[in-house]
């Protein structure tokens, strides 16, 4: 279940940039969710530089790239590990892209396993062994992500 999307303005990043945070941040989120990388999908969602805004102006205007980003993961997620995120996908951005740490926001969206789906089936039954081994009842199974 792992999705990421990475709000940037348009053409303000080279494609070898966009090339490399998708890669990276696929095996960030891999390593970070002890999740197989084959469940991970990372977007860039690209916006016209006159439909953003930050601080007051136009990115058009004032030319500043303030990434954002979401990542998607199950409820139930340690705050350790949701936090590791957080860190992680700001280091990724801010390494690749080279903007201003404190330019980048992120944030975490936690979604009940019964509202995702997995292969048309909710992951509350698809992965019902990995979320019980999260939630201390099993045990060693692999994370769900």
């Amino acid at each position: 279940m792992p999705v990421a999307h990475f709000h940037l303005p348009s053409g303000a990043v080279t494609p070898e940039q966009e090339r490399q945070l998708l890669v990276e941040a696929s095996q960030v989120y891999a390593a970070v969710l002890d999740s197989p990388i084959e469940r991970v999908r990372t977007f860039l969602v690209p916006h016209e530089a006159t439909r953003m805004a930050v601080a007051g102006q136009l990115v058009a205007d004032s030319g500043v790239v303030a990434p954002y980003f979401t990542a998607i993961v199950l409820a139930g997620r340690p705050v350790a590990q949701r936090q590791r995120l957080l860190l992680a996908f700001t280091d990724l951005i801010v390494g690749v892209l080279g903007v201003d740490r404190t330019a980048v926001r992120g944030r975490i969206i936690e979604v009940a396993p019964e509202n995702w789906g997995i292969g048309g089936q909710p992951a509350s039954g698809a992965r019902a062994e990995e979320i019980a081994a999260r939630a201390g009842f099993a045990g060693s199974a692999r994370e769900i992500c």
